[in-house]
């Protein structure tokens, strides 16, 4: 039968329009995914370091605030014997090839000479490397500005403690531009994008629900990736016990903090720290509450995501999400030595830091020593933590913290008081110091061999 013109093009015809349309259907759904994108609204998160002068670098390595009974500063030699960490480093598990990777915001000018300093302050090796990423390029540092000043402090705070914990891990340092969340996202999806490291550290959060939905949705997708890599995430719980800052910043509500919240994140809340200060001999810890600087640990519990899995048969724990998941010495009068030559008062000074944001880094340190105890990464450490938290070792594994509570005092905008009603330390996990602080000679090998297994099924299930 011969063709008519019609019927002879008709093939190349549907063949063009299947094309267009398939052009047409891709533009929109870039279209509508940058719209989608777009509407997240930034916040910003949270970063609030105390920290109180100490002096300037000296070489005999010790400081008053060392000396006084109890001590009310800490250096590194002292903090490792605390948390037996010191038997660990002596049979040369040092955090050697493996990499923690460190999020902050902004910059510090100065920190790869303070890093130096410290470490020839307290006799500690270089780190085998220290690289410094900012993927979406930085702002000129502006000592005037003391936000940026404040995102300089923990940067020291982060990098220092993280390096003194495990000496031999390498760190690599991921600063976004600003600290708005989108912003923060954006150098956390370019280090596990990247494959970065093995041990994600963040020292910062903001009230769960001033995260905007979309944007929690992109950081949980990306946390889930992150652990299929086999990194291990850690977030500081936060500094303001059950209270988190309102979403405008003129006041506090009862929130637990965002990323801390997200169930594949180990969240790590605060104590004080009573040892010896200068051979660190451990003497007690009680729950972190200092109201003379309106700062407690962060906990509570989740309005967003659901219990996960590892958290079953915690009888404090209902129906969601509840933190933090551990603890680490957060005092401020019994705070970490960080030499940080950025505050504008002077080069090398050493000041006491605390906060829940000093125990992430150090906590990232030990899951380094933990990787290569194991010779390779171990992921999600929460269901193993609670795996030893079930069993007849738990007391062998963490000091377990029964004093104290995290109800919060603070002034608001306009100066007047709020409070917020927060929870009490008990035995076993509880919603101010979790599971605890680590014994760590102890805790390693649980960890990658714990008593019982409880696989955690992580992706966006456990969103409400």
């Amino acid at each position: 039968m011969e063709r008519t013109p019609i019927t002879r093009w008709l093939p190349h015809l549907v063949a063009t329009a299947i094309v267009l349309c398939g052009l047409l259907v891709g533009t929109l759904i870039h279209f509508y995914a940058n719209q989608i994108v777009q509407a997240a609204k930034p916040h910003y998160v949270i970063n609030r370091p105390e920290y109180i002068y100490a002096g300037a670098v000296n070489k005999d390595r010790t400081f008053p605030c060392q000396t006084t009974n109890p001590a009310t500063c800490f250096g590194p030699k002292q903090i490792q014997a605390a948390y037996e960490i010191a038997p660990v480093l002596a049979k040369g598990i040092t955090g050697k090839g493996h990499t923690i990777v460190i999020i902050d915001a902004y910059q510090s000018p100065t920190i790869r000479h303070d890093l130096h300093t410290f470490d020839t302050l307290f006799g500690l090796p270089d780190p085998p490397s220290f690289n410094i990423v900012a993927p979406d390029g930085l702002p000129p540092f502006n000592a005037f500005d003391s936000n940026q000043v404040g995102w300089a402090a923990e940067i020291s705070l982060d990098v220092e403690w993280a390096h003194a914990i495990a000496p031999d891990a390498a760190i690599t340092l991921v600063l976004a531009k600003s600290n708005q969340d989108i912003d923060v996202l954006s150098a956390m999806r370019y280090a596990v994008e990247h494959n970065l490291g093995d041990i994600i550290s963040q020292s910062f959060g903001e009230g769960e629900s001033c995260v905007d939905p979309q944007l929690l949705k992109q950081e949980h997708e990306l946390f889930a990736k992150a652990v299929a890599q086999g990194m291990t995430l850690f977030a500081a719980s936060g500094d303001q016990g059950a209270a988190q800052y309102t979403c405008d910043g003129n006041s506090y509500f009862l929130s637990v903090s965002s990323p801390a919240s997200d169930p594949l994140v180990t969240a790590v809340g605060g104590t004080l720290l009573e040892a010896n200060g200068t051979q660190g001999s451990y003497q007690g810890e009680e729950a972190w509450d200092e109201p003379q600087y309106q700062a407690a640990s962060g906990g509570g519990f989740s309005t967003i995501y659901s219990r996960p899995d590892y958290q079953n048969g915690v009888a404090q724990i209902g129906g969601y999400r509840g933190l933090p998941d551990v603890a680490f010495n957060a005092g401020i009068d019994s705070g970490v030595l960080v030499v940080w030559s950025s505050s504008g008062e002077g080069e090398d000074l050493v000041f006491r830091f605390g906060g829940t944001s000093a125990g992430s880094p150090q906590w990232a340190g030990i899951a380094a020593l933990a990787d290569q105890l194991a010779g390779h990464r171990l992921g999600n450490l929460n269901p193993a933590l609670y795996a030893i938290g079930r069993s007849n070792l738990y007391t062998q594994a963490f000091h377990d913290i029964t004093s104290g509570d995290n109800t919060f005092v603070g002034q608001d905008g306009l100066g007047n008081t709020v409070a917020i009603q927060g929870y009490s330390a008990s035995p076993g996990w509880d919603a101010v110091t979790g599971l605890g602080t680590p014994r760590v000679a102890k805790l390693l090998p649980l960890l990658i061999q714990p008593p019982s297994s409880a696989p955690m099924r992580p992706l966006l299930s456990h969103f409400r």
